[in-house]
């Protein structure tokens, strides 16, 4: 009899059963198909979620069509999203050559500011050796008397 004396006949409780009955709810499901061999998909199941997606992104870019789905018990699935890898890879490749292209304009650019600063320093420098120049000159000439005809205007309004 047990303690509470509801069932006699009854000497100890019944222990659960060790196997789970319950519908795994939590489980995502990663199939990949190469364009190569479209017959044989690859087929990854994870209970994970990042896992599922770290997955499915490895798959994406080695080139491969990739289908995510969760699991909603009894052997059906539900797709949540799916990644082109081939179109994924040509976005890719076409924003890496952008970035090169301007990259490779920026750098051009550059030069050419260069160019234009070398070409403005050596004209700076060619005035002022000018100038070095004239002034010298103008002070080892000798004194010239100045005509009526070579002033601009003479003293007493002749």
């Amino acid at each position: 009899m047990n303690r509470n004396g509801k069932h006699p006949g009854k000497t100890h409780r019944r222990k659960a059963n060790a196997t789970d009955r319950t519908h795994n709810r939590t489980g995502y499901r990663i199939t990949g198909s190469w364009d190569k061999r479209p017959d044989r998909p690859a087929v990854r199941s994870t209970p994970d979620r990042k896992a599922a997606r770290r997955i499915a992104r490895q798959m994406a870019d080695e080139g491969a069509f990739v289908i995510v789905e969760e699991h909603l018990g009894h052997s059906a699935f539900r797709t949540l999203y799916e990644l082109d890898g081939p179109a994924l890879l040509a976005e890719r490749a076409a924003a890496e050559q952008a970035a090169a292209e301007a990259a490779e304009r920026a750098r051009a650019f550059e030069l050419h500011r260069a160019a234009a600063a070398e070409a403005a320093r050596l004209d700076r420098a060619r005035r002022d050796r000018d100038a070095t120049r004239y002034a010298r000159d103008l002070m080892t000439a000798p004194p010239n008397t100045r005509t009526d005809r070579r002033a601009r205007h003479t003293a007493g309004g002749r």
